[in-house]
């Protein structure tokens, strides 16, 4: 049986109310209606009166928690009805068929949460010919080195994921202050039942918008940094094991082979770019590696002050 799905698009800033818009109007044309429509605004009276009155049809609700995305989808997640919660930006917009694709998987028991597709929307419809796909991350979509069919995986991506919302509620939802809010709840979700499988299929897609301001090298080494010691914090509280699993993978794999891509466009079809891109991988490891060290020092630092034993809580 097809599940009910509300979906939840967390929002903040009034400069994004066209791509909020965007978004909502992508959920309403979709060929599976969805259940609901929960646009949460994170402490903006402003905004929060502005989609009451510019979305009829839309449920508008104020995050209620601390403020920040974990807080808002917990937000959003306290206001859903539905069997299942879904979870789209608010600078993205879903193709028509995103939510059947995804809905249709929850006819499986065994599945407790779905994800999709993110492709860029670059400035100017154009990728820089210096960014590698291999971090496309960095930009919150898909990149090169994930599945190309529909399978499990151990965590879905933020833009575009879904979750059975009792599993939601019995988590107490996502955990808040530590970045990478997602990929802790999808470990935490499968360390607590690991007979269920979070799904990955990559035809439900959604487009997510890139503004100019990250599509540069600075935001690009910034963004590897904070993944790094995000992932120094959730690796701390979940364990190595799980935390590291399929970064492990991409670093020995994906990322060599990336390297290895670049330099041969540079050499055999003379595009210095592949060099360039080349480059991209190796500084965008190092950089993230670097803000692994750094979060795991203050990780340690937080447990010791705080009298916590073993993982943070």
């Amino acid at each position: 049986m097809i599940p009910s799905v509300s979906i939840v698009v967390c929002a903040h800033d009034e400069r994004r109310w066209e791509s909020l818009a965007d978004a909502v109007a992508s959920l309403e044309a979709q060929s599976t209606k969805p259940h609901e429509i929960i646009v949460v605004v994170d402490h903006n009276d402003s905004l929060l009166a502005l989609a009451r009155e510019s979305l009829p049809g839309v449920t508008a609700v104020p995050n209620d928690q601390a403020r920040g995305l974990g807080g808002a989808r917990n937000s959003g997640i306290a206001a859903a009805s539905g069997s299942v919660v879904a979870f789209l930006d608010d600078d993205a917009v879903a193709e028509p068929q995103w939510l059947a694709l995804l809905a249709r998987e929850y006819e499986a028991a065994e599945v407790a949460g779905v994800g999709g597709g993110i492709a860029p929307m670059w400035p100017d419809g154009a990728r820089p010919r210096w960014f590698p796909a291999e971090f496309d991350w960095v930009v919150g979509c898909t990149y090169l080195g994930l599945p190309e069919e529909s399978t499990p995986v151990r965590n879905l991506i933020g833009c575009n994921m879904s979750f059975r919302r009792e599993l939601l509620e019995e988590l107490g939802g996502f955990r808040l202050g530590y970045g990478c809010d997602e990929t802790e709840l999808c470990i935490r979700l499968r360390q607590l039942h690991p007979e269920l499988t979070l799904l990955y299929v990559p035809a439900a897609r959604v487009q997510h918008l890139v503004p100019q301001s990250r599509a540069r090298a600075g935001y690009f080494l910034t963004r590897c940094f904070f993944e790094g010691e995000s992932k120094a914090v959730v690796s701390y509280i979940v364990g190595r094991a799980d935390g590291l699993a399929s970064e492990r993978q991409y670093t020995k794999k994906v990322l060599p082979a990336g390297v290895a891509r670049g330099a041969s466009d540079a050499a055999r079809r003379r595009d210095l770019y592949g060099a360039a891109r080349a480059a991209a991988i190796v500084a965008g490891l190092v950089t993230t590696a670097a803000g692994y060290g750094v979060g795991r020092v203050r990780a340690r630092r937080a447990a010791a002050i705080r009298g916590w034993e073993g993982d943070l809580p």
